[in-house]
């Protein structure tokens, strides 16, 4: 299984969206154990939205979807609604 996830940084008005087979360990890596990358700079991260796959290509594809523009319209809509 894979999942696709949605983290959103509070203090920084800032979304990642990215995809994993784990994403608990995932949530610790972008919170606490990198030490470069996109996400360290925008600390703390909440999880805002997941949804999981059979096949790591079907999250491959959600991924790139939740990128386009309309998907990160999607996004902001669960932000500021939620």
């Amino acid at each position: 299984m894979s999942k696709v996830y949605v983290l959103y940084s509070e203090k920084h008005k800032k979304i990642y969206i990215g995809f994993t087979s784990n994403l608990e360990q995932r949530m610790i890596s972008h919170n606490e154990l990198a030490t470069k990358g996109y996400t360290i700079k925008f600390r703390p991260w909440k999880l805002i939205h997941q949804e999981e796959f059979l096949t790591r290509g079907e999250a491959m594809l959600r991924e790139k979807q939740l990128k386009s523009a309309k998907g990160r319209e999607f996004i902001w809509e669960i932000i500021n609604n939620g």
